[in-house]
């Protein structure tokens, strides 16, 4: 589901995000980012594009997309299928200045503990916060067994933020997004208090240019996404937050493709995730360096089926 946003920005479905990559030498402890106070009521805003947003999780839904099964009979995935997909997915930028994906980029995972801290604005019911929130604990721990990463949630010194919210509060979430990104410039903050409906939810990352690192990043989903969009929304943001920034139409079964045809995680998207932190791999190579080890990588994780 293309849902996302990289600094490097990566977005879902017919994105503008903007394309920077911000490399940082060092990191300061991020500060606890609070929301502003409620208002009394949705606006109308607000209320318009949840109806939206229901028109639009309808619409795929009538379509046979937005699927929950993670592949099948119909989605078969050879050896060379997964490799090619992973060098697509994880070496490219999903929005590059020139060319969308085709800017190349090296090997960036996180080397350290990933400490996510999940903020709601206030027009959020409690009850959905709990189940937001048990569901993200429940992803988050599924990812940490897939790339050996530490990752949970954190009330403090966090180095990823999420932040679900109304159209309303999202405008006063500036202060919030430069706590969390303390170099993001105005343009890019921006890209989130004025994020267009048609891009469905972002992330943005910032990492280490030296050492290829992420050290930080953010998360944004609009309150207002029906239940199974929310969900898609959380899948594809974090995990390409991990170290795959780039969508690719020839990845299938996969949430790292524009079609929308799967909504969760897929058995493809969890094998790229296994094969980014696998130990044989290193920060910082290029395609061409890492192409050989994720061939054979692939070719082991499949049994050989090219």
């Amino acid at each position: 589901m293309g849902l996302g946003a990289q600094m490097q920005a990566m977005g879902r479905a017919a994105m503008a995000a903007l394309a920077f990559c911000l490399g940082l030498a060092a990191c300061a402890p991020m500060p606890k980012p609070q929301l502003t106070a409620p208002s009394s009521a949705p606006s109308s805003e607000s209320i318009a594009l949840a109806a939206y947003y229901a028109g639009v999780q309808q619409s795929l839904l009538a379509q046979g997309l937005l699927r929950t099964d993670g592949g099948g009979a119909d989605t078969p995935l050879t050896a060379t299928m997964l490799a090619n997909n992973f060098l697509r997915i994880a070496m490219y930028e999903e929005h590059g200045r020139f060319a969308r994906g085709n800017t190349p980029l090296r090997l960036t995972r996180w080397a350290g503990p990933v400490r996510v801290a999940l903020n709601f604005g206030p027009s959020v019911p409690a009850a959905l916060q709990a189940t937001d929130r048990a569901r993200i604990a429940s992803y988050l721990a599924r990812l940490s067994r897939l790339t050996g990463l530490s990752i949970g949630l954190v009330s403090q010194n966090a180095n990823l933020t999420i932040a679900i919210t109304s159209i309303d509060e999202r405008r006063a979430l500036g202060p919030m997004i430069t706590a969390a990104l303390p170099q993001i410039n105005a343009a890019q903050v921006a890209g989130v208090t004025a994020m267009d409906r048609s891009t469905y939810c972002l992330v943005w990352t910032q990492s280490n240019a030296t050492s290829s690192k992420y050290e930080r990043a953010f998360v944004f989903i609009p309150a207002e996404h029906p239940d199974l969009m929310r969900l898609a929304c959380m899948h594809e943001e974090i995990a390409q937050a991990l170290g795959l920034p780039n969508d690719s139409g020839l990845a299938r079964p996969s949430i790292f493709n524009d079609d929308e045809e799967f909504a969760l995680l897929t058995r493809q998207d969890e094998l790229m995730l296994q094969m980014l932190y696998n130990p044989a791999l290193r920060n910082g190579m290029t395609e061409a360096e890492a192409r050989p080890i994720i061939e054979g990588l692939a070719r082991a994780l499949l049994g050989g089926n090219s």
